[in-house]
């Protein structure tokens, strides 16, 4: 199981995006790298073509190292680092290590 999943709330730790917060849109663990919804915006080059017949200068996101990343608690609405638990019907959860609440 993994630390961030797509679709939860994360804060970023350090660059020049930290303190701001945004949803993962996407995740690849192999690269230890995620996509969230309007942070590390990067100036992408897009070339004329048919769907795009003006071309020119998109804001788009850039990936994101996971490390620099920590996802926000619902319960206590703060970022958090993850532990684990096992529950009785022997499915595995993530909880927050400040309230030992459940991420979703």
């Amino acid at each position: 199981m993994a630390r961030i999943k797509k679709g939860d709330t994360v804060t970023v730790l350090s660059g020049k995006d930290r303190g701001k917060s945004g949803k993962v849109l996407q995740v690849w663990p192999d690269r230890d790298r995620a996509l969230v919804e309007h942070l590390n915006l990067v100036k992408h080059f897009e070339r004329r073509s048919q769907q795009n017949p003006q071309g020119g200068v998109i804001e788009r996101e850039g990936a994101i190292a996971l490390s620099k990343l920590a996802p926000m608690c619902p319960n206590c609405r703060k970022p958090s680092r993850v532990g684990w638990s096992v529950s009785g019907d022997g499915q595995k959860q993530r909880l927050c290590r400040r309230c030992q609440g459940v991420l979703s």
